[in-house]
């Protein structure tokens, strides 16, 4: 196929479905619906869809890392921040940090957590112990 081919193929995706910075929730939809459409195929891509494919996932990502990042914090603030998220108290964490003392150290950053703490934390609330480093 030649790059005129590919070309015109290119413009005829960007035609059909124009590409933009993706601003409100519903448009972000929209160009996920797009990706999973071309993801279902059953076929591979052709030189246009993938360079189609790319330039929505980038804007995608872009999006949702300005609307869905999680805050930069320390180990005791994501599990502040998740405490919150979830309207827990401190008392309510008591079957993952043991004591009150240790979950009052921890929030208030004068203990670590350890490996224990984060294995319940990532279970507790279905995340990555990964946030919690």
């Amino acid at each position: 196929m030649s790059a005129l081919a590919v070309s015109v193929d290119y413009m005829t995706l960007l035609e059909r479905y124009p590409p933009k910075v993706i601003r409100t929730e519903r448009e972000n939809e929209k160009y996920l619906a797009i990706l999973y459409e071309m993801d279902s195929m059953g076929r591979k891509l052709t030189r246009a869809e993938q360079e189609l494919a790319d330039l929505l996932t980038l804007l995608v990502e872009n999006f949702e890392e300005e609307h869905y990042s999680l805050p930069k914090t320390t180990p005791a603030g994501m599990v502040s921040f998740l405490m919150e998220q979830h309207d827990l108290r401190q008392k309510d964490l008591l079957d993952v940090f043991g004591t009150a003392s240790v979950a009052s150290e921890i929030l208030s950053g004068k203990r670590e957590l350890n490996k224990g703490h984060i294995e319940r934390l990532s279970k507790r609330f279905g995340v990555s112990p990964e946030l919690f480093f």
